[in-house]
């Protein structure tokens, strides 16, 4: 069997080279996109929970575009929310950009996130076919 090359995608978090993570690695086909926090270049976060949730999506298209890919192979998604009372507007967003993809998809509650203005960490696989 031969060995699939890597093809690690950063995005210049200095959590990356701090814990030992990618933004997105690709192997063979698969693409596995890490756990994406909604934060702006400038180190700001938009207090809307649908507006954070669509900034983790546009940086998981991001990671998926530089790794070859695109929204519309995404096959699995994981979104990680601090409050059921944010999970529609979570959904509304995670619609509006993979509504017409439809991939398998989880939302689970948790006691916080790294950030505590984070309401909402997505991540994501996506296989590559053609």
């Amino acid at each position: 069997m031969s060995e699939l090359a890597r093809q690690r995608v950063s995005s210049g978090s200095p959590w990356e080279p701090a814990i030992g993570f990618s933004r997105a690695l690709r192997l063979g086909d698969a693409i596995h996109v890490s756990g994406t926090g909604p934060v702006w270049p400038d180190g700001s976060c938009d207090p809307d929970p649908e507006a954070q949730a669509r900034r983790c999506l546009t940086i998981v298209e991001t990671a998926l575009q530089e790794a070859g890919g695109s929204l519309d192979d995404v096959v699995r998604t994981r979104m990680y929310v601090t409050h059921p009372g944010v999970a529609d507007a979570v959904g509304r967003a995670h619609a509006a950009l993979l509504g017409h993809v439809r991939p398998a998809a989880t939302m689970v509650v948790v006691a916080g996130l790294l950030d505590p203005r984070w309401y909402v960490e997505i991540e994501a696989d996506a296989l590559v076919t053609g």
